[in-house]
């Protein structure tokens, strides 16, 4: 018999960890003892000077009556403690592996486990089938004592479980459960009755006296009577789906409660769905089981097929929450036993509470439900940073998203670019418990460097619960950090996920053209199948909503900005001069109200009072993000837009049910009301980002490339090299460069920078046609206004975007410095502009030379990061090179990136090239006494891939 993926998952969730088997065995006898271990690693670096401080270490001791064991070490206690007990096991000769059952001890297990709760003793347990036997003491006639089979099946997780080791396809059948423990009652004949037809359970012989009543006392002090608020889901959907009220007395059961609410005159022939939404919640639907489900009890080992024909139709609604089919009427209630209590569990379902668990379904509904914003928030398109992102993170929807749907949990896997992708193993970061038999945990690495210190990306990959592949994503981008990577790829499968969900009759074409751009590759059978039922809802809604913004888009047009769909606007308030940007951090408050065509009436439907959003992402509707763009900090905007989805609107209501009368019976539109508090500027890296392609930063070092390539340079230094994102993007491209230099002041970017250099060397080194010839490369720590002889006379000298971390009279002390002492043949500098920073943050639109409120306006301007002591006008950095190269006999040229020299207010970063007018072979000689080392060797490379300190 196959046991497939879903087999393993429930042998993972019967398998005992190696300290629980010693607990078991030991009991206090066994002592754990966990200390904390201070580790120094060297993070792929040899030869790094600076100490690494590891991560927080733990070593565990295991105490035994006999023996003692000592772990490795590891990042958790808990690793440290498994790993001790492993080695325990290993001296006792114990096998740790749990012994998997086969089909036909999976069978004999569950015929044992069904006899077991018509025991006695199951009676006094604290299972949430308890109280289900209970309460079928307490029906009438001949339902007395009689078990709804498929509560059993729904509320027994190690019988469900045993049910997988038998056929895996149950999994992804609500009926197979239940046909295997009907037909498990019917091997116990001497203790249990059944009935051909009957979806019901019976104890043969009654419960003694004193164990029947001692039960039913415990339960009796609940109310005579309780009244619970539940959802009634019809399956035709031109009916609407309304709340329905279920008395269900402290005598009686809830099951038949309910069924009469489905016409069916018993809960026995009720099925029960597993819960929807939160595990731990009570949330199920409950439909009618079909007719013809007349079960053939005649078999001892059922290897079943589910082949059953339905009565009625499909109900496209329920089958979309539940994720299999549910066919005819269903009601939607949260109600039920549970261990922490001794009576009934009940909550009240609104429809405001079903509208939001549909749009909870969708990827963007996630994310709007997140933020408590419905109809303003908007899934991002792009992930930017974890600090400007708001709401649940990507990947926690994507697993959210799955677990909603009944899929597998998704699968990641992370790829360091030091590795030839079709020949080395992936390190998987996330795996489902369903996962293949693939290893984990391994680290992607290539010659000397580690996948730490390397660019990641990430794929993703979506199985159904049977292992049916749904959609796979191979992102072709690589980032920095592994997380960035996963949140990422996760966001490109919401994106394509949400794109669907938002036209499911999207033309075949146009989804093979977002399949592409977002690097994704679906299996249309599986996906399709999957999802079918969303295709029935989502037509009968747009049917429904397109009669009404027919009549909505008639009621004004002034003041409109059509192609967003904006009507009516109008912006108050005196103009700050303060205006949000791309990539800035904007702070509104709104309110939205259904606004009823030719009435005064406006019913209040969602507001906050402060709400944040990142401009240039879409992370809120078009029509908000628009209207904001065009205020200034401290004004006012009001406008009227279309109808969106009726689910939205319905679900951001407190009261749907008027809400959905007002929608069916008038036109109706929304109007927004919205007050920017507050703009928070971006960081100067996301600014350069979301404004400058490429970015500022990749600008600058292709336009320092261009001069190292054209001077042929052997020779470079890097003053305040911060983290070496510019040496080890120059070794990414052919130059003559044979030695670069990095000096900083700051040990902990240097580590850095030590860490990315040494990894990209060691590729390169390994690499059979290297794409550098360097031999050479050093880190010094030490201050750039500081001589130090081992620099004198490079080939080409870059400092870009440092100066501006200085005070201006040690920018000016850098520049004698560097050009009387170091003496570089070529020297780039790049710094701010800080004219342009009015077009960055829109203080101004243009600053005209001869303005004569010129300063004022730049004074309104901020600079473009904290850490910025100053920034230098056009002008004022003219100057400065200027008199610079003129006193040490050095000509000059300035140029920049991003903008335009042609046009005001310039480059976003200007940039002063220095060339030396003396000859080569008088800068290369130094006096005797002129040698001096002031800073330290922090790492060192030569061509034989050694790295080493001189500390």
């Amino acid at each position: 018999m196959e046991n497939g993926g879903l087999s393993v998952v429930a042998v993972r969730k019967m398998k005992l960890t190696p300290k629980a088997i010693i607990v078991q065995k030991f009991g206090r006898n066994a002592q754990f003892t966990v200390d904390e271990v201070q580790d120094v690693v060297q993070n792929g670096c040899p030869g790094l000077a600076i100490p690494q401080k590891g991560p927080c270490l733990y070593r565990c001791s295991l105490q035994l009556p006999e023996f003692s064991v000592v772990s490795e070490t590891f990042k958790k206690k808990k690793d440290a403690e498994q790993s001790a007990a492993e080695k325990a096991l290993e001296k006792l000769g114990i096998d740790p592996s749990p012994n998997v059952p086969s089909a036909e001890e999976a069978w004999d297990k569950l015929i044992a486990s069904v006899k077991h709760l018509f025991s006695n003793e199951f009676l006094s347990s604290q299972s949430p089938l308890r109280g289900h036997f209970i309460a079928a003491l307490r029906r009438d006639g001949d339902l007395y004592g009689s078990v709804p089979a498929s509560v059993i099946a729904v509320c027994d997780s190690k019988l469900a479980n045993l049910c997988k080791l038998i056929n895996p396809k149950v999994e992804s059948s609500h009926l197979l459960v239940l046909t295997y423990i009907m037909r498990a009652a019917t091997r116990l004949s001497e203790f249990v009755v059944t009935s051909e037809g009957q979806l019901s359970i019976w104890r043969k012989d009654p419960y003694p006296p004193e164990i029947k009543e001692s039960s039913i006392i415990q339960q009796s002090e609940s109310p005579d009577s309780i009244c619970i608020e539940a959802i009634h889901i019809p399956s035709s959907l031109e009916m609407a789906v309304h709340p329905v009220t279920l008395n269900v007395s402290s005598t009686g059961y809830y099951l038949d409660v309910i069924a009469r609410n489905l016409d069916q005159t018993d809960g026995n022939k009720i099925l029960v769905s597993r819960t929807i939404g939160k595990a731990s919640s009570e949330m199920r639907l409950y439909f009618a089981a079909p007719k013809s489900y007349l079960l053939d009890l005649s078999s001892d080992l059922p290897n079943v097929e589910e082949v059953v024909d339905f009565e009625g139709s499909l109900n496209p609604r329920a089958s979309y929450l539940y994720g299999q089919d549910i066919y005819g009427d269903a009601i939607l209630a949260s109600i039920g036993y549970t261990r922490k209590s001794e009576g009934l569990f009940h909550e009240d379902i609104t429809l405001q509470s079903y509208y939001r668990m549909l749009i909870h379904l969708t990827p963007s509904g996630v994310y709007k439900l997140s933020r408590e914003a419905i109809l303003t928030a908007e899934l991002p398109m792009a992930f930017t940073t974890r600090t400007n992102w708001r709401g649940s993170f990507p990947r926690e929807m994507l697993f959210m998203f799955c677990r909603q749907h009944w899929l597998s949990e998704p699968v990641f896997s992370t790829c360091s670019n030091s590795l030839k992708e079709s020949s080395e193993s992936s390190r998987f970061y996330e795996k489902s418990a369903a996962l293949e038999s693939a290893e984990t945990g391994k680290e992607c690495t290539s010659g000397g460097g580690t996948a730490a210190s390397d660019n990641v990306r990430c794929e993703v990959k979506i199985f159904s619960k049977s292992r049916d592949p749904i959609l796979e994503c191979s992102p072709k981008e690589f980032y920095k950090k592994q997380n960035e990577s996963i949140e990422n790829a996760s966001l490109k499968v919401l994106s394509w996920l949400n794109a669907y969900f938002k036209d499911p009759d999207i033309p075949l074409e146009k989804l093979n053209n977002l399949v592409g751009a977002l690097d994704i590759q679906c299996y249309p059978q599986n996906f399709f199948k999957k999802f079918s039922s969303y295709r029935f809802i989502h037509n009968v809604q747009q049917r429904k909503m397109g009669e009404k913004l027919l009549q909505a888009n008639s009621i004004n047009t002034l003041n409109a900005i059509p192609e967003h769909g904006i009507y009516c606007l109008s912006i108050g308030g005196p103009d700050s001069g303060i205006y949000p940007s791309n990539g800035c951090l904007s702070f509104i408050s709104y309110s939205v109200s259904l606004v009823i065509e030719g009435e005064t009436m406006k019913e209040l439907l969602e507001s906050r009072e402060e709400f944040e959003f990142e401009m240039g992402t879409g992370a809120v509707i078009p029509q908000v993000e628009v209207v904001t763009a065009q205020m200034s900090v401290g004004q006012s905007a009001c406008f009227c837009k279309e109808l969106p989805p009726q689910e939205l609107i319905l679900a951001a209501a407190d009261d749907s049910a008027r809400t959905f009368s007002l929608l069916s019976s008038r036109a109706c539109c929304l109007e927004y009301h919205i007050t920017l508090l507050r703009v928070t500027e971006p960081p100067e890296d996301r600014m350069e980002q979301a404004l400058f392609s490429p970015p500022l930063s990749k600008q600058r070092v292709e336009y320092a490339l261009q001069h190292i390539k054209e001077s042929c340079a052997t020779t470079l230094v890097d003053f305040g090299c911060g983290s070496g994102s510019l040496l080890d993007s120059l070794l990414d491209y052919p130059t003559a460069l044979e030695k670069i230099v990095g000096v900083d002041i700051s040990q902990k970017s240097l580590s850095r920078a030590a860490k990315i250099i040494h990894s990209k060397l060691s590729k390169k080194l390994d690499a059979a046609v290297p794409c550098t010839d360097v031999k050479s490369a050093v880190l010094f720590d030490g201050s750039i206004t500081v001589f130090d002889s081992r620099l004198h006379g490079f080939d080409i000298g870059t400092c870009l975007e440092v100066i501006e971390h200085m005070e201006e009279d040690e920018a000016s002390q850098f520049g004698n410095i560097v050009l009387s002492s170091f003496c570089p043949r070529i020297l780039i500098v790049s710094t701010p502009n800080y004219e342009y920073n009015a077009i960055l943050q829109k203080s101004s639109s243009t600053i005209q030379e001869d303005d004569p409120d010129e300063k004022t306006q730049l004074q309104s301007c901020k600079f473009r990061n904290h850490d910025h002591k100053f920034e230098w006008t056009r002008d004022q950095f003219n100057c400065w090179a200027t008199e610079l190269a003129a006193r040490h006999n050095y000509s000059v040229e300035f140029s920049g990136v991003g903008g335009s020299g042609d046009r005001e207010p310039g480059f976003a970063s200007q940039i002063a090239v220095f060339r030396s007018r003396s000859p080569p072979e008088e800068d290369d000689l130094l006096k005797d006494g002129d040698s001096a080392h002031h800073y330290k060797v922090i790492w060192e490379w030569d061509g034989n891939g050694l790295s080493r300190s001189s500390l």
